[in-house]
């Protein structure tokens, strides 16, 4: 085992616990934010889901120098079959994440920044609960999927079946 391929290796997983995880965590964070009705907090956490999901990629790109610099007895390619199970199952969360769940925190937070205005003008006029405002169940179910796909893929990265 060469001091690169160590290095490489340290730096994939320190990528995926730390820049993977928030991209799978956030959302969760923004949904107790909505049902508070901080629209503020939510707008922010929508952008940092969608830095962390870009940033995500920097976490494939040091595993593909993980893989090309692996020991040849293990047999490590992109036809090994956790790697490309691992890339589909990534593609498909990234997808999922940057295409709706991102967007659905982003219209939950002008849905509760309108709630505050109505709100301003007229207390007596309360619209619908935070919680039901604009996408809550798309950013529930959709990063719920996404963590449970990046779930699988630690599971192959440790399994290697």
């Amino acid at each position: 085992m060469n001091v690169a391929s160590v290095i490489f290796d340290i730096l994939h997983v320190v990528a995926a616990v730390f820049i993977v995880g928030p991209m799978a965590i956030l959302p969760m964070t923004a949904m107790r934010a909505i049902r508070a009705g901080h629209a503020g907090q939510v707008r922010s956490l929508a952008r940092s889901t969608n830095v962390f999901s870009l940033l995500s990629l920097l976490t494939v790109i040091l595993g593909f120098g993980a893989m090309g610099l692996s020991d040849p007895k293990y047999h490590t390619t992109i036809a090994s079959t956790w790697i490309w199970l691992s890339i589909v199952f990534y593609v498909v969360a990234l997808g999922l994440t940057l295409f709706v769940v991102v967007p659905a925190m982003r219209r939950a937070a002008d849905n509760l920044e309108g709630e505050e205005i109505v709100e301003a003008e007229d207390p007596a006029a309360k619209g619908a609960s935070s919680a039901q405002t604009g996408g809550y169940g798309a950013i529930a179910g959709t990063s719920g999927i996404a963590s449970l796909l990046l779930v699988a893929i630690v599971v192959l990265m440790v399994w290697k079946p």
